[in-house]
């Protein structure tokens, strides 16, 4: 039922991810009365026995166990709705004794907040049922009435569905009208199930997403250790490419340098034609020396982007481009130097793929600020087929944007042309 000749309201009755709805909604309810009648019964004798130290750990029981049964929740929601929810931070003791535990389980806000999952999804649950199955049970029992009519006059003795009934009339859905206007009936409700289901579900992945899974602090510090470790990781690949690149280049001609100035020592008295020879080369080593010096500090951070910022800076990188690129920035100011250093290094990288990969004739960089973000977008007229997933570069470039809560778009279909948005904090 996939068919885009069939229009995507009459398939959704039929699609797998609306029997998973149906089938969450179903399953909910038993669950639900689970954690609910734990949840009460627990909470209750705890807080009863408050008033001796058997109270504490039943708390911390009934805290515990709302917890496992979120677990359950959480896979719930993950293999039905395809919603994957990240656990909250175990609870760990300080000494790891069992009143240590308890402690830390009372003082524990994602646990009670899992208690509170307990209490507050019993009537929604409740509701979810009702309403799904109800919904299910009239809308394919009427839509499929012209089927299974023949049942009621050759098992119940009557002629069809008794809409009304009293002592003196009845009323079925038997004509052939009437169970034409059924099916009808049916259909709608049909088609309006998994509209209905998709609402249902999306309170249940808002509870869930709220209340079961890490809170937004806990979220934000993750992400923030995430960044720091590429940030830590990205600073150390640069080290050693810089190390590399030092060693390889300057740190080679240098030596050789020594070496010829060496050599021309030794010849200087005996043979001063031989001496001045060996001094003209080593003097183009040192030239050869002081570029490769030049271009590695120019790959550091570049002079001309401390002095005058990235409109100065990008017109030098697109005049040293093999491929002609026209420069736009339209900034009010300047932002701090390290996003400006960022936004810098992006656009030299994205610039490089264009150079040997995109196979471009043109290319063009804008710059400009839109609220409180840096924007940078890059185009080309290349060959496109440009993919972060396949490749290091662009995903090593999206990962260092993540570090400062930046973000990366690649549209590049096959054939061209390529748009590659960044998106950086504006930091003043």
């Amino acid at each position: 039922m996939d068919s885009p000749l069939v229009p995507s309201a009459l398939r959704a009755p039929f699609q797998g991810r609306t029997w998973r709805a149906f089938l969450f909604t179903l399953v909910g309810l038993p669950l639900s009365v689970l954690a609910f009648s734990l949840a009460v019964s627990l909470t209750s004798l705890g807080v009863g026995l408050l008033i001796t130290f058997l109270g504490i750990p039943v708390l911390a029981v009934s805290l515990a166990v709302s917890r496992g049964l979120g677990a359950v929740e959480r896979a719930r929601v993950r293999g039905l709705l395809g919603v994957d929810v990240p656990a909250p931070a175990p609870v760990r003791g300080r000494t790891g004794g069992a009143f240590s535990w308890m402690t830390a389980m009372l003082r524990s806000g994602a646990s009670w907040l899992h208690l509170l999952y307990a209490f507050a999804h019993f009537p929604w649950a409740v509701f979810s049922f009702s309403v799904s199955v109800s919904f299910f049970t009239w809308g394919w029992g009427l839509f499929t009435y012209p089927v299974w009519r023949w049942v009621f006059p050759a098992y119940l003795g009557q002629d069809g569905i008794q809409l009304y009934g009293d002592e003196t009339r009845a009323l079925y859905l038997d004509s052939p009208f009437e169970v034409g206007a059924a099916c009808l009936v049916g259909l709608v409700f049909v088609l309006l199930w998994p509209p209905l289901l998709r609402g249902l579900t999306a309170v249940d992945r808002l509870l869930v997403t709220g209340l079961l899974g890490p809170g937004r602090l806990a979220r934000r510090v993750t992400e923030l250790e995430s960044d720091r470790g590429v940030a830590v990781d990205t600073a150390a690949a640069d080290l050693r490419r810089i190390e590399r690149e030092l060693h390889d280049g300057p740190q080679a001609r240098l030596a050789s340098l020594a070496m010829d100035l060496g050599l021309a020592k030794e010849k200087l008295a005996g043979d001063p034609e031989a001496a001045a020879v060996l001094v003209d080369e080593a003097h183009g080593e040192v030239k050869l020396a002081l570029k490769e010096l030049r271009d590695l500090a120019r790959g550091i951070h570049p002079a001309v982007l401390t002095d005058r910022g990235l409109d100065a800076a990008l017109s030098s990188v697109a005049g040293r481009s093999a491929v002609p690129v026209a420069v736009t920035v339209d900034l009010p100011g300047r932002p701090v130097a390290a996003i400006e250093g960022l936004a810098y290094f992006t656009v030299v990288e994205l610039l490089r793929n264009v150079s040997e990969h995109a196979r471009a004739r043109r290319a063009s960089v804008d710059v400009w600020r839109s609220e409180d973000r840096l924007m940078l977008q890059v185009r080309d007229d290349g060959a496109g087929g440009a993919d972060p997933a396949r490749g290091r570069g662009l995903a090593g470039l999206a990962e260092r944007l993540r570090s400062v809560d930046g973000v990366l778009a690649v549209d590049s279909p096959e054939g061209g042309p390529t748009t590659v948005t960044a998106e950086l904090p504006w930091r003043a």
